[in-house]
Formats: structure tokens, sequence, C-alpha cells
């Protein structure tokens, strides 16, 4: 399972039922804070917590009623084939019910829980009920080949119907036997699959690649076909795609792996040494290059261990080379490392509410958690359980350096940022870094290599607007008056600009407590340009309980009412307040009143016209 369950309680009683869960599958207790005495994190919403979890693809083990959860996560369901498990356990322990994801580890996991505890799994997938097995879920080392085939061959073993399985497949033994499903275990690749007839592939086959760098995807790719089709093996046959760890980030490899649907795993240049005495093709010109005797054959090698032997040898091209390793056994451990990742997100103003939930995914998923505390505070249970590295503000630099370089070493990690990364945040900086050599105060060769994820959240400006109506109906723009990093003849050009050109202009770091002076002098400039009476928005802490919204006149703002974490949204000319019930908000038209003061005769028979129109 690619990301470790959360075991939520919500009251005493199932307190104890919970931590016996976590102690069995090494998860994290979520407790509901005020009816829980000891958890590993709290929370004070049972269903935005399991909603946030869910969507983040977190799978979730409840301790309490069914209904909580089905009512959490039922507006989320979209794709059975990518939801996580959700499980509910009675408080005492004694019945286990998978809801959802039976196919996706489910099942399995409620009958370890239920095995640990003494209780009954209530299992209501047809297969596992009926034929103690799921087609679509072979156990790990396994590959069904016609996926879309299961749910056809399953019917019809469900109405009576039996198997002949064909190889060695201990798993499938307490199938129904007969002639109305073929099953066979092989690499082989076999034509003519479909309802009747499933194969599944035992993944016992490494395979090795190297390639020079900026190989063309598709030589590679044909290579590695042309090794595939002379073995007749189904590429569903192979556990994973390896190579030497300076070709982390080689786009023919990342696209091979991709293609095969098969993890891409990297080995450092002494433990593909290690392997030489077993290598068919060893040879001193790649030993002189990247300090190895053989990539592709030593990296099949090094995936299996020591009981693996070539099945097939080096094969190459002009530019990439392939081979083949087997296992005795379906393979279901993972040697090497995965490529490193580093996710840049943006976790919005600071609500879960306005958090996307591939961010909350990519944070589920990371292993460690980089940014300023407080932004990883906000996270609030979702970071439980993580490694995190907190950083001070004016940190910046320090901290997309060690987010990287941890990246570098093969790590999982999310770089956690206010609003959207991307705006006067850390995306920038990341790609900065990435951009210069060492040599260049960049970042080592290895940190170069991993994978960089740049996921949006909802800035600090979209927040603003949301609150304040529709300010940003018409052209805007956004300028940061700190001039640490600007000059300060460059922010007064912009401002002049700005304001020439009659944008709405959200500020971003108004003031600190050293710089007082340009958002007043800010204010003078607009003054220049735009009425007295033009409307200022002042929005602070958004998202979160000290949420703060007010407004100004132009004329009458005062830079004393405006802190770090406030935003100021300055209308523009034609920028108006429209008096609600609940007070007023600020909107920008964008020019619908020629059409909404045009022509009203053509709208006398309009039904949504109100009659005081007509």
């Amino acid at each position: 399972m690619a990301v470790a369950p959360v075991v939520l309680t919500l009251s005493r009683s199932g307190e104890s039922t919970a931590h016996k869960i976590a102690a069995l599958l090494g998860a994290k207790v979520h407790g509901r804070k005020g009816r829980v005495d000891q958890a590993d994190a709290f929370f004070t919403n049972a269903l935005d917590h399991t909603r946030d979890l869910f969507a983040a693809g977190v799978p979730v083990i409840g301790v309490c009623a069914s209904g909580i959860l089905i009512r959490a996560v039922g507006p989320l369901l979209m794709d059975k084939l990518a939801e996580p498990p959700v499980l509910s356990v009675s408080d005492d322990g004694a019945v286990v019910v998978p809801l959802l994801g039976g196919h996706r580890g489910a099942n399995k996991l409620a009958a370890q829980i239920a095995d640990a505890l003494g209780a009954v799994a209530a299992v209501t997938t047809a297969g596992d009920v009926a034929l103690g097995v799921a087609l679509d879920e072979p156990p790990a080392g396994w590959a069904l080949v016609n996926r879309d085939d299961a749910k056809g061959a399953m019917a019809a073993l469900l109405s009576g119907g039996g198997a002949k399985v064909v190889g060695d497949a201990p798993w499938l033994a307490n199938l129904p036997v007969g002639d109305t499903l073929q099953i066979s275990a092989t690499m082989d690749c076999i034509p003519d699959l479909g309802e009747a007839h499933l194969q599944f592939a035992p993944q016992r086959l490494t395979l090795g690649v190297g390639c020079a760098r900026d190989c063309d995807p598709a030589e590679l790719a044909a290579l590695v076909q042309e090794v595939l089709v002379a073995a007749n093996i189904t590429p569903a046959a192979i556990h994973s795609v390896n190579t030497i760890t300076l070709k982390a980030d080689e786009p023919a490899i990342i696209q091979l792996a991709a293609s095969l649907g098969a993890p891409m795993r990297l080995f450092a240049a002494d433990v593909l040494e290690a392997e030489t005495p077993r290598l068919e093709n060893p040879s001193e010109v790649v030993f002189a290059e990247v300090g190895t005797h053989g990539v592709s054959e030593a990296a099949a090698l090094a995936q299996v261990g020591p009981d693996a032997t070539l099945f097939v040898a080096k094969h190459k091209t002009a530019n990439a080379t392939c081979a083949l390793a087997i296992s005795p056994a379906p393979l279901v451990a993972m040697q090497g490392r995965a490529r490193g990742r580093l996710s840049v997100v943006g976790i919005g103003p600071g609500q879960a509410a306005w958090r996307t939930p591939e961010v909350s995914r990519l944070v589920a998923e990371a292993e460690e958690l980089v940014g300023y505390g407080l932004y990883i505070d906000l996270l609030g249970p979702l970071a439980v359980g993580k490694d995190r590295s907190d950083f001070p503000l004016g940190g910046e630099e320090a901290r997309c350096r060690y987010a990287l370089e941890q990246a570098g070493k093969g790590k999982n990690v999310a770089l956690v940022c206010s609003g959207d990364a991307g705006i006067y945040a850390m995306g920038a900086l990341v790609f900065e870094l990435l951009d210069r050599t060492a040599a260049e105060e960049g970042v080592s060769d290895a940190a170069r290599r991993v994978d960089v994820v740049c996921s949006p959240g909802v800035s600090a400006l979209q927040g603003a607007a949301a609150r304040a109506g529709a300010p940003l109906g018409h052209d805007f723009c956004t300028i940061s008056l700190s001039d640490l990093l600007t000059p300060r003849d460059d922010i007064i050009r912009r401002l002049h600009a700005a304001a020439e050109g009659d944008f709405v202009i959200a500020f971003y770091n108004p003031v600190s407590k050293t710089r007082r002076t340009l958002l007043a002098e800010a204010r003078d400039i607009l003054l220049q340009h735009r009425p007295a009476d033009t409307p200022v928005m002042l929005a602070s802490s958004l998202g979160r309980p000290e949420e703060n919204v007010r407004y100004r006149r132009l004329d009458q703002l005062e830079v004393d009412e405006v802190d770090m974490l406030t935003v100021v949204l300055i209308g523009s000319s034609n920028s108006r307040l429209a008096q609600m019930g609940e007070g007023p908000r600020m909107f920008t038209p964008r020019g619908y009143a020629r059409k909404i003061d045009g022509d009203l005769t053509a709208k006398r028979d309009d039904p949504y016209m109100p009659e005081e129109a007509s």
C-alpha cells in the first residue's frame, strides 16, 4: 500500500480497539478532540476529516458507525479503481466491514484485522465470498494481463461455471474446476485472451537498461520490445525497470517504465560493480565511464539478488542496452531506490477546505515535509507521523536547497508553501537553483535528477477576492511591495504603470516591521489616477479562525492597520461596493452594463427579467 492507513476513533469506547488496529498495521490513530484521550493527532469534525483523508488517497479505518464514513466520502465517489480502502470497525472490535476498495486492499485489511482481533470480517465482495479470491486483485508478485475481461470471467464462475488452471498458481487452487474459463499462469505472450481465457503473469523478470544521454525514447522502447518478442514474454511479467542512479532523469528510461507500468529502480555504481562476476558481457569502456563493468545486466541481477540468473543477456543498439534476469519465484520486495521526487505544493491560505485534493494526496505520499513551521502546522493531522524539517522566515534559499538535496537521496519530499507555491513563494526559487550548476551555487547533480511536481493552491489573491465578492471581474495585477529582493525603483515604476492602466491591484507583502513607507507611497500614486472613494479591501488571516475582512476608501487607507498577513486589494476606477444584507461586497464590472442597459424592449418577454424592469 503506497500510503499508510489512518485509524479514526470518535469516542473513548472505541479508543482501545483503534490502538490495537494501529499497532497491528503500523498506522497512526486520529481521535475526535474532546472525546478521545490518546491519539497521534486530533480533529474536530469527523466528516470533514474523513473526507480530507479520503481525497488525499489515504486508506481510512474508522472505529465508528459505517454510516459516518459513508456520509463523509459519498460526495467524493467517482472511480473505484482509484479510491483508497475505507473500513468500519465496531467499537468493541467484533465486526470489521470493508465499505470501499474491496479490490484495492480493503478485503485483505479486513481479514488481517479480524484475524488479530478475533472478529468477523463482513466481506460482501462476490468473488471473495463465493470463490475465496477476487480475480481482478491478484496477490503481490502477479499481474493480470487482460484486466478488462476479469469482470465477465468472474460472473461466469459465479453463475456456476468452473475453471481450468494451466501453470503453477497455488492461490487459484480452490477455484471450482470446469471448462467455462481457462486461466494461464505463465510469463508467455498469449494471443486471443478474453472473458473465457484470463492470464496471470508471475512477475519473475527484472529488466535492466542503460542508454546514452538523451537517447531517443523510441530506440530504447523498440529494443526492449524486440527482446520481449524474441523471448515470447508478456510485458506484464516484468517486475521493475532497473538502471544506474546516473540515469535517474533519463527521459527514455522514465518513459519506458511508465509505458510498462513497472516501477523504476536505481542502483549506485558500486552496487552494480559487485555484480561483475555474474555478468556475461562486462565492459572496461563502461567501467571507465560510470564506475561499473555493466549497467543493464548488473541492474537486472541486483534487483533479484543472489538467486538471480540472466534470462536474456545484454542486447544493444547504437545508444541503448537491455537485459533480463529471472527469479525462481514471483518477486514481492523491491530493491534499489526510487527516483527522488520533490512536490512543490501550495496549501492555500490555511483551511483544509481550500486545499486541493491533489495537494493533500502529494502531502500524504511524502516521506518528509519541508517548509516554514507555521505552514506545516496548518496541515494538521495530515502531517502527523512524517519527518518534518522546519525553516524560519528568511530561510527560503536554505529551505529549497535542503528539500532538493533530500529528494536527491531518493526520498519523496513535499515543499510546503502557503497560497500557491508559484505565486511569491518557493516554486521559482526551486527552479532557479535547478537551473544553476554546482559551480554556480546551484544544487548537486543528484538533486538535479529528481522529479519535480508542482501542484496549484488557492492563492491569497483568490481567497481575498472570493471573500470580497468579484473584484477581479476585469483586468488585474499583483505587485509585491517588498524591496528585499526587488529594487525599490522597479516597484515604483510598476506602481505607476498599474495606476495608469487602471488595473485592480493586489498588494502582497504590503508592510513589515521595518518596511512601512511603500504602501503609503503606493496609495498616493494611485490617488493620482482613480477616485478617492475607490474601494479597498483589507483581508487578514484568510481561511483561519482569526480571519478579518474590512473595507476602506482609497484616501483613507492607513498603513498602521495593515500587517504581513494582510492582502490589500485596490479597486479600479470602475470597482464598487454592492450593499448586501451581510454587508458590502466588492466587484469590478466587466462591461455587461452595455448589454443590461441596451435594448430593454428585446427583454420584455424574458421570463427571468424582474417585473420592475418590464
